[in-house]
Formats: C-alpha cells, sequence, structure tokens
C-alpha cells in the first residue's frame, strides 16, 4: 500500500504502522481522521477489513490492527446517556 491509495488516500494507516512506538490513542486519533475522510455511503467496515489483509504481516498486537478489529465490532444500539428530556416529564 502507498500514499494515494484509494482506501488510505493521505496514507494515514501507513504512517501510523510505520511510527515506532505509536500508542493505542494516537492510533484511534488516526483512525478518527481517516474514516472522517471515507466518502460517505461507502462500505466504511469493507475497507477496514481490507486494510487489515494489507497489513496481516503486522503484528496482532500493534495499536493500529487493534483499532482496526475494534472498529469491526458491532456497537450495539444507541443508549441514552442522559440530559434535560431524561429528566422532564412532558
Amino acid at each position: 500500500m502507498r500514499k494515494g491509495d484509494a482506501l488510505d488516500p493521505k496514507g494515514l494507516i501507513q504512517e501510523a504502522y510505520k511510527i515506532d512506538g505509536i500508542t493505542a490513542g494516537e492510533c484511534r486519533t488516526i483512525f478518527l481522521d481517516w474514516a472522517l475522510g471515507v466518502p460517505v455511503g461507502r462500505d466504511t467496515k469493507a475497507d477496514v477489513r481490507t486494510i487489515l489483509t494489507q497489513y496481516a504481516d503486522q503484528p496482532a498486537d500493534h495499536p493500529m490492527t487493534q483499532t482496526l478489529v475494534a472498529a469491526l465490532r458491532d456497537g450495539g444500539p444507541p443508549r441514552r446517556r442522559g440530559g434535560r428530556a431524561a429528566r422532564v416529564k412532558d
């Protein structure tokens, strides 16, 4: 994979794998930046699966690999976190 390809146009994922000592938090930030650049309507999970295949030679415990794997997990249904509407009845 090289900078400018269809799945990683900015080379963000590629660079994350090159950074020695990169942290999980930094990988999540890089992933978020990547995800925000994905065109609307594109199957992001399919792209993540393809990227994981491209980097299959990287260690499974690499923070970027772990971030990508986490992105494939179903987050479940949205939950209400509170707010005025939860406290005030109509």
